[in-house]
């Protein structure tokens, strides 16, 4: 988590898919945020499902919300 602490992204497993395309992710610390989809990554991304890995950028302002910036 150090190396991606460095770029202000964080790993994490989607848990459950919300309404208005929002998804619940649980964090490699064991936290669970609420996200949504970054612009740029819509367009590489064709359909999150649960259990799927993805990189979040943690909001400054709230920890509880994230954008979900990749999935691999």
């Amino acid at each position: 988590m150090a190396a991606d602490a460095l770029d202000g992204t964080v790993e994490g497993v989607v848990e459950e898919q919300l309404p208005n395309a929002l998804f619940r992710v649980r964090l490699e610390d064991g936290r669970s945020v609420r996200c949504n989809v970054s612009g740029p990554a819509k367009l590489k991304i064709v359909k999150l499902l649960e259990g799927d890995t993805v990189s979040v950028e943690l909001s400054k302002l709230d920890p509880s919300r994230g954008r979900i910036v990749d999935a691999g």
